[in-house]
């Protein structure tokens, strides 16, 4: 039997757990984000920079990504995570696996890659230990077939109601530690 490790940390006492700042980007524009098959990559779009104000702080980091795979097999082989700067954060290396924060993307209908668009949400808590400038950047990897991805639109784009679009974006907020 494996034995996990689970890190708990209080945010309620003293000072700690209190906002000190939010910072955001938010997507409204629409692009074709283009992957090869198990490859690290940066959605630029979804960059935010943000300076700590102390070394103990966390920072929470949050992103929704919108948009549609341009295969449906797409949807179901890929993980998403965060870049600290150059930094991949996500789980520890496993062997030949595919590691990331979130696995796959939710889906409700996966019958068709050009007009029904997936939404991802996921977040995560770093301790960069830090008062230097922080650029955190959303990741993706499609271990698959390196299928891309359309962001904040579907793949048709076609100007008609069952054609959605959407908004994306990347939030983090420092938390007193």
């Amino acid at each position: 039997m494996a034995l996990s490790l689970i890190k708990s940390e209080s945010l309620a006492t003293g000072a700690g757990g209190s906002i000190l700042q939010v910072q955001r980007t938010q997507f409204t524009g629409t692009t074709e984000l283009s992957l090869s098959a198990n490859t690290d990559t940066a959605v630029t779009d979804l960059t935010v920079n943000i300076t700590p104000t102390s070394t103990s702080s966390i920072i929470k980091i949050e992103a929704q990504i919108t948009g549609e795979w341009a295969n449906t097999s797409g949807a179901t082989d890929n993980v998403w995570f965060f870049y600290r700067d150059s930094t991949k954060l996500s789980h520890a290396t496993a062997g030949s696996r595919n590691v990331g924060i979130m696995m796959g993307t939710n889906l409700s209908y996966t019958a068709n890659a050009q007009s029904t668009p997936e939404s991802i949400y996921y977040s995560y808590f770093d301790t960069p230990s830090s008062t230097s400038q922080i650029t955190y950047k959303v990741g993706v990897n499609q271990g698959d077939g390196g299928y891309n991805y359309f962001i904040n639109r579907t793949v048709s784009d076609t100007d008609q109601i069952t054609y959605e679009r959407g908004i994306s974006f990347i939030s983090v907020t420092e938390i007193a530690g």
